[in-house]
């Protein structure tokens, strides 16, 4: 059943970029919790070293004022923010919305010889077929002198495709390229 308020609610999405440490998660939605803004959707990674976090939130209603808009949530984060050495912005978004498209939920995985081109040859493949990709997750792993790549993809593929011929397509390029790749229906997440 839909949320219904009596004012009007907007969301923003918050970017966050800056040196890992502990306890960034918890002081950033702290002030989000201060600021009775509720954290919708999120997602948190650490990137060579580097903490990066995007967030969609929900601002509260206003009752006697303006929303709580991006440049005065930027603002209530960019003490903490700053004091973590993290770059932080805060934008609207019309609405939040589900991803585009109607099919099910597949997963790719892709591992091999660490090289360029990799995600933007997979991607286009999964593109030409009419997939959504949804989340990526990539690493570089193993020895420095001898990384293996790892991606991991969650996509959206129309019901109409034909997953035999995507999968001799992709098992062609992943050749190719020489990494294996393996595609699979998503399992579902159990929280």
């Amino acid at each position: 059943m839909p949320k219904t308020t009596l004012w009007p609610v907007s969301h923003l999405v918050i970017s966050v970029v800056g040196r890992d440490g502990p306890g960034i998660v918890a002081t950033l939605t702290g002030v989000l919790m201060d600021q009775g803004c509720n954290l919708e959707d999120g997602a948190m990674t650490i990137l060579g070293g580097h903490f990066a976090m995007m967030m969609l939130v929900e601002t509260p209603p206003a009752l006697d004022g303006p929303t709580l808009d991006g440049p005065a949530l930027e603002a209530a984060l960019s003490g903490p923010a700053t004091a973590r050495g993290l770059a932080v912005s805060a934008r609207p978004v019309s609405e939040a919305v589900a991803p585009e498209g109607d099919g099910e939920a597949w997963t790719v995985s892709v591992h091999g010889a660490d090289h360029p081109g990799i995600v933007h040859r997979v991607t286009s493949s999964l593109a030409e077929a009419g997939a959504n990709v949804v989340g990526m997750t990539t690493r570089a792993v193993g020895q420095p002198d001898d990384p293996v790549y790892v991606m991991v993809l969650d996509v959206i593929l129309p019901t109409a495709t034909d997953r035999g011929a995507l999968e001799d397509r992709l098992d062609g390029l992943a050749q190719e390229l020489a990494v294996a790749c393996v595609v699979h229906p998503a399992q579902p997440d159990i929280l």
